[in-house]
């Protein structure tokens, strides 16, 4: 199973929750990959995110360039989640086909905010974001257990 987070520049909140999930899933054959609807080309992995990914799973993402989302990415996966609403809407809008497989992350592991997007803002309001992700992280990977008989 593939799962592909999608966020604006995959700067921030993607990148950070595909780190997350790749590091406390213990499902085998379960990946997550990142990409963003915005990328800005040579565009690395925020420095805050690489702080908390740094000091949380010793994961040094500094050299990580954004990743562009592309449609074969969205074949590919299994399951599309998004950090917002609107990103969703506009990918089901672009690509209807997809539409079975594609939700915010917090909607499909039933919470209801969208996921505030960090960028520009100091370590403490990306450690709020962190902290969001990674709950809705441990959410979506008991969902996947359960949906998967686990």
């Amino acid at each position: 199973m593939r799962v592909l987070f999608v966020c604006t520049g995959n700067t921030c909140r993607s990148c950070m929750a595909e780190a997350i999930f790749n590091q406390i899933s213990t499902l085998d054959g379960v990946e997550a990959i990142s990409a963003g609807i915005a990328v800005i080309p040579g565009s690395k992995t925020s420095k805050n995110t690489v702080t908390l990914i740094k000091d949380n799973f010793l994961i040094d993402l500094s050299d990580r360039k954004a990743v562009q989302l592309e449609e074969e990415m969205l074949k590919e996966c299994d399951l599309i989640l998004t950090m917002t609403g609107y990103i969703r809407d506009a990918l089901i809008g672009r690509f209807p086909q997809y539409s079975d497989k594609l939700f915010t992350l917090n909607e499909y592991v039933e919470l209801k905010e969208d996921i505030v997007d960090p960028y520009g803002g100091e370590l403490k309001v990306y450690k709020k974001t962190f902290d969001i992700l990674k709950k809705s992280i441990d959410l979506l990977l008991n969902k996947i257990k359960e949906d998967n008989g686990i």
